[in-house]
C-alpha cells in the first residue's frame, strides 16, 4: 500500500485493499545481517587498569588476530600489545595515564598483515572505576524499554527510547547520545491500561508495539511502529484517521523518524476495540527479515481474540505476507514471543509458549492437546548438546492438571518431561548453564534446579536454587550469570546459598541505575565489546542511559552474539523481558560454535 501525504497531515482512506497471503517462502541465500564494526569499548576496571574489549565478527576469517592501540590526550596512537592477540577479544591496559583522556582502537591482523583500524572509544580523564558506559539523554519521562539498531549505518548501535508520558513519546539517539528525533504517539496513547490499551499506546503490560531493525537490508535500521490517529512523526507529519480504533503498521526512517510506508492491521476483531501488539523480527524465508506481530484484544465476555501477522518492507512498500487467527484452535499463548529456526531448515518459525507457527503462517504444532495452558515465560535453546536440535522449557499459570513446568522438543512440541504438584501460578522460569558439573543447561522455576537433559536435580535442596529471573553472560567463564532485581549474581554449585543471598558481582544502584517496569533493565543484549552481554538502565532523572558492560577479562573467544541469528532476533522482542539464547550450546564444555550462515548488509 502507498501512503497519501497532504502537507504535514497523513490521511488514510476508509476503504483499504488487503494484500493476499504470499506463497510459502523458500530459502534463497545466506541470511543478511548487520554489517557491524568492532564495537570497541573501554572501562576502568581498577585504579590503574582499563579493560578494552571488541567484537569478533561472525564472518571473521579463522586465525584472525588483533593489535590494540592507545592515543593519550589526542596524541599519536601507540601499539600496546607485544604480540598479535589471538585469544579472547579483550585486553587489559595497565600503563595508561588515567588523569588524561585515552582513546582506544584495534586493528585486525590477517595472514600476518595488519588491516585498517577500527573506530575509537575514548575513556575520559579521571574516569570512575565502574563497569559502565553512560549515554546522555534529553530530559523526559520514565523509560520502560530501549531498542538498539544501527540507525545511521556506521556499524555501531544507536538507541530508540520510549517515554512513559501522556501522551507517550519515542526518541532516537546516536550511540554517543546525540538526539536525532522524536515521535509523539498522540491522544490515543493516553489510555495506558495494561490489558486494553489505547490504539497507539506502547510499552504497557506485556505489549510493546515497537521494534528496531534493518528491514530492507540497506545497512541502516528502520523503526517499526503500530500507529493510529494522531501520531506525529519525526518530521512533523501527523497520521489521521476518522476511526480512533483503526490501527496500522508503519516503518519509519531511522535517521529522521519520518514515515517510510504503512500497511493496515486487519480489521477482523475491530468490533472489540484496538489490539495490543508485540513486535519483532523473523527471517521467514531464511534470507531477509520480516516484521512479525502478536496482537490481542478483549471481548465483552472477558475472552481474548488472538491474531498474528507478518509484513515485509523492501525499502519502498510495506506488504502484509500473512495473518493467522487462533479462533477456536487450542493454541496456548503467553507473554513472550520468540522467533528462531526450530527445525534446522534455515528458515525461522514463530514460537509462543504453547504453539509454533511456520514461516508461511500455518500452525506447525500446538501443545494445547498435550495439557499445556497459558504461562508467563518459556525458553528455546540448545539445552542438551548431546541431543540433536533445540529444546524448550516453559512454566504454567494455574494449569488445572497441576502441571508446573515442562521440557520439550522444540521442533515438534513432544514433551520430554514434566513436573506437577500444582495447580499454581509459576510466574518465573529460567534456562541456562549454571552448573558445570552436569552437561548442558539447567532449568528451574521454584520446584528446584534441574539439569535439563537428564531431569536430575543439580541441587537437591530447592531453597538453594537461584532466583529464576534473567541470565547475563558477564564474567570470564562460559557459565551464565544472573541479573535479578538490579543485581548481577553468580550461583556457585560448590557453595550454594539461598536465592536471596547469592554472591554479587555488581549492584546496579551503586552506579546510579534505577529499575524499569517489572523490576528489570530496559534492554539486555550484546551491544558492543566481545561476546559478553550488556544491560541497559536509566538514572533516576531519566536523562542518561547507564549501560553495564563487563570489566572482567576472558580467554574465551566467540563471535559477537549479535551475529547469531536466534540471538539477534530475540533482541528485537520485548514482552516480559527474558533471556536471549543463541542457537548453539553456550556453556561449560561447549564445542566451537559453527560459523553462522550469514552475509553482511551493504
Amino acid at each position: 500500500m502507498r501512503m497519501r501525504i497532504t502537507a504535514t497531515v497523513l490521511t488514510v482512506c476508509a476503504a483499504l485493499t488487503i494484500t493476499a497471503p504470499s506463497p510459502a517462502p523458500t530459502v534463497q541465500a545466506a541470511r543478511v545481517m548487520e554489517n557491524l564494526g568492532r564495537g570497541v569499548v573501554a572501562v576502568r576496571s581498577g585504579s590503574t587498569q582499563v579493560l578494552v574489549s571488541w567484537r569478533l565478527l561472525g564472518l571473521d576469517p579463522e586465525g584472525i588476530g588483533f593489535n590494540v592501540y592507545r592515543s593519550t590526550a589526542g596524541g599519536a596512537y601507540v601499539k600496546l600489545n607485544s604480540g598479535v592477540l589471538t585469544g579472547g577479544t579483550n585486553y587489559t591496559d595497565s600503563t595508561a595515564d588515567l588523569t588524561r583522556p585515552n582513546s582506544y582502537r584495534v586493528a585486525p591482523v590477517v595472514g600476518g598483515r595488519e588491516q585498517a583500524p577500527s573506530g575509537a572509544f575514548t575513556l575520559s580523564a579521571g574516569h570512575a572505576v565502574e563497569p559502565v558506559v553512560r549515554v546522555p539523554l534529553r530530559s523526559g519521562g520514565a523509560v520502560k524499554f530501549v531498542w538498539a539498531g544501527d540507525l545511521d549505518g556506521d556499524g555501531e548501535y544507536d538507541y530508540v527510547v520510549d517515554r512513559q508520558t501522556s501522551p507517550q513519546k519515542l526518541e532516537a539517539y546516536s550511540g554517543d547520545g546525540d538526539f536525532l528525533w522524536e515521535v509523539d504517539l498522540g491522544p490515543n496513547s493516553r489510555n495506558q491500561d495494561n490489558i486494553e490499551p489505547g490504539s497507539s499506546a506502547i510499552d504497557v503490560g506485556h505489549w510493546d508495539g515497537v521494534t528496531v531493525y534493518d528491514f530492507d537490508s540497506d545497512g541502516r535500521a528502520e523503526v517499526a511502529l503500530r500507529i493510529a490517529d494522531g501520531v506525529r512523526f519525526g518530521d512533523g507529519a501527523t497520521w489521521t484517521h476518522e476511526d480512533d480504533a483503526r490501527q496500522f503498521m508503519a516503518v519509519l526512517d531511522g535517521r529522521t523518524g519520518a514515515l517510510r510506508n504503512w500497511s493496515a492491521v486487519p480489521t477482523t476483531y475491530l468490533a472489540d476495540g484496538p489490539m495490543g501488539a508485540r513486535l519483532g523480527v523473523a527471517y521467514l524465508n531464511g534470507t531477509t527479515p520480516s516484521l512479525v506481530a502478536y496482537m490481542k484484544n478483549r471481548r465483552d465476555d472477558g475472552a481474548f481474540n488472538l491474531m498474528m501477522g507478518a509484513w515485509k518492507f523492501d525499502g519502498d512498500s510495506l506488504d502484509r505476507q500473512w495473518t493467522w487467527r487462533r479462533g477456536g484452535q487450542d493454541a496456548p499463548d503467553g507473554h513472550n514471543t520468540r522467533a528462531l529456526d526450530v527445525d534446522g531448515d534455515g528458515r525461522d518459525e514463530i514460537a509462543e509458549i504453547g504453539f509454533v507457527l511456520g514461516g508461511d503462517g500455518s500452525l506447525r504444532y500446538s501443545m494445547g492437546p498435550k495439557g499445556i495452558v497459558h504461562g508467563d515465560r518459556f525458553h528455546i535453546a540448545d539445552m542438551d548438546p548431546s541431543r540433536p536440535g533445540l529444546e524448550g522449557y516453559g512454566v504454567q499459570q494455574d494449569n488445572p492438571s497441576g502441571l508446573l513446568e515442562y521440557y520439550y522438543d522444540a521442533a515438534n512440541g513432544d514433551v520430554i518431561w514434566r513436573h506437577g504438584g500444582g495447580p499454581g501460578d509459576v510466574g518465573r522460569g529460567m534456562a541456562g548453564d549454571v552448573d558445570p558439573r552436569f552437561p548442558g543447561m539447567e532449568v528451574w522455576s521454584f520446584s528446584g534446579l534441574y539439569n535439563a537433559g537428564t531431569n536430575r536435580l543439580a541441587e537437591p535442596d530447592a531453597s538453594l536454587r537461584p532466583w529464576p529471573q534473567l541470565g547475563l553472560w558477564w564474567d570470564g567463564d562460559l557459565t551464565v550469570e544472573l541479573l535479578n532485581d538490579g543485581k548481577i549474581e553468580k550461583w556457585d554449585p560448590a557453595r550454594p546459598t539461598p536465592s536471596g543471598s547469592l554472591p554479587r558481582l555488581v549492584s546496579t544502584w551503586n552506579h546510579g541505575a534505577v529499575k524499569a517496569a517489572q523490576g528489570g533493565p530496559t534492554l539486555v543484549g550484546d551491544l558492543f565489546g566481545d561476546w559478553r552481554e550488556e544491560a541497559v538502565y536509566t538514572n533516576a532523572s531519566y536523562d542518561e542511559l547507564i549501560i553495564f558492560t563487563t570489566d572482567r577479562p576472558t580467554t574465551h573467544r566467540l563471535y559477537t552474539l549479535a551475529h547469531n541469528p536466534a540471538y539477534r532476533n530475540a533482541m528485537t522482542f520485548k514482552g516480559y523481558l527474558q533471556s536471549h539464547h543463541v542457537d548453539y550450546f553456550l556453556g561449560a564444555g561447549m564445542a566451537v560454535p559453527p560459523r553462522p550462515d550469514i552475509t553482511y548488509a551493504p
